[in-house]
């Protein structure tokens, strides 16, 4: 393939990636179209720049953390064991983890003595180097649903559909490794998959995979960006649902949307006053929920009494989990985050573990905060779009990328 050709051909995978997720990248909102055809010339063409985001770590000391001797450390340790039953195979955990296995610590200070005796800590900049970012909330709500559609239970729940294609070219081309292209068949061309609005239509194209049928549908987008729930069926028994996969197109903020519109002050959107819209405003909300193309399958998972399992494949806890962008911190790390309680200037600093993703979480500065199950949680979810800082913990034995030095 001649380098002209390469390029080309790059371009087009990137415009396909705007339907692309590894989850999906907040980004513009363009529909997915065909690539254009190459030009005839050899002429030099600049294909857009992968999404990318390059780890900016700076060596840090413990005493720069807002609050480390104040918390309440002892409350993340079993979430931490959880991310270690996740990495004690990878060879630059294994040490500290078997270490974390044989601990016993019943004070706040044995966990901090365990942590300053094992870990380095390394605060999370911005490509810029400065050190604030978002931090928003998610939970796991719960809809009311039914595994047979009825005039009470009319919106589907979709399992991820059989002719959804992945596709990864990392292995021939390095510079894409950070998507993984969503698509399907048509003839013999692979075409963008079907969005929001196609797959909401009256056509009903997933007819046959439905997985179960709930009561509302702005429950049902807020679960998809939630990305896992419980649906309570008519005979009092719940269903735990959990991410499957994606449509590969990127996620809109409908919230932005409405400010855009002059619905909301953008200072005032929230989940609640999403919600809140959407009642007064029934005829409109099918045309609003598809602005975001985004949609999410989901899967059944086992009913136990803790949390949903995140992207590390692990439970992950109210309190102590949160999602990162993984391109910039690594999953199952121990993280330092400083912010504050949803709209307040009131400290929050805690230890907290990134053991998941999210479609909007991208950024060296940037978390999701698990607030727990139901509408209690829900409500602080909703609230929270705070400014903060990031510090992430990392083996003293580990060689970690992307470092700089301390300024």
């Amino acid at each position: 393939m001649t380098n002209i050709t390469r390029v080309n051909f790059i371009a087009f995978v990137l415009l396909l990636g705007g339907c692309a997720t590894v989850p999906p990248p907040v980004a513009a909102p363009v529909p997915c179209t065909p690539a254009p055809p190459a030009p005839t010339a050899p002429t030099a063409v600049t294909p857009p720049p992968v999404p990318a985001v390059t780890p900016n770590l700076q060596p840090a000391d413990w005493n720069a953390l807002p609050g480390w001797n104040d918390d309440q450390v002892l409350a993340a340790w079993d979430s931490w064991l959880q991310s270690c039953a996740a990495l004690k195979a990878k060879p630059e955990w294994q040490a500290v983890c078997a270490a974390a296995q044989d601990s016993k610590p019943a004070t706040n200070e044995a966990v901090r003595d365990f942590f300053q005796n094992w870990f380095n800590v390394y605060q999370s900049l911005q490509a810029d180097g400065s050190t604030g970012g978002l931090m928003t909330g998610y939970y796991e709500p719960l809809l009311h649903g039914s595994r047979t559609p009825s005039a009470a239970y009319p919106i589907p729940l979709y399992k991820a559909p059989a002719d959804l294609l992945t596709i990864d070219l990392s292995g021939v081309y390095p510079e894409l490794r950070n998507l993984r292209l969503r698509g399907r068949l048509e003839g013999n061309k692979v075409v963008p998959y079907l969005s929001r609005a196609d797959i909401d239509g009256a056509k009903t194209p997933l007819a046959g995979d439905e997985l179960v049928w709930v009561d509302n549908a702005v429950e049902a987008f807020f679960l998809q960006v939630q990305g896992s729930g419980r649906v309570q069926l008519p005979d009092g028994s719940m269903m735990r649902v959990g991410y499957a996969d994606q449509n590969g197109y990127p996620y809109r903020s409908i919230g932005r949307v409405l400010a855009d519109r002059g619905e909301l002050r953008l200072d005032q959107t929230s989940m609640q006053s999403i919600k809140a819209w959407g009642g007064k405003h029934p005829d409109k909300l099918p045309e609003l929920l598809e602005q975001n193309p985004s949609f999410v399958f989901f899967k059944e998972l086992p009913n136990s009494n803790g949390g949903p399992l995140g992207a590390l494949g692990v439970p992950i806890t109210a309190g102590r989990s949160i999602a990162v962008d993984t391109r910039a911190i690594p999953l199952g790390a121990p993280v330092w985050l400083a912010t504050t309680e949803p709209s307040s200037n009131v400290p929050m600093n805690r230890l907290v573990l990134a053991q998941d993703t999210g479609g909007a979480i991208r950024g060296n500065v940037r978390a999701d905060y698990f607030w727990g199950f139901g509408d209690a949680a829900g409500k602080q979810a909703g609230m929270m779009k705070q400014s903060g800082q990031m510090w992430v913990l990392l083996p003293k034995t580990m060689a970690v990328p992307g470092t700089v030095a301390s300024r």
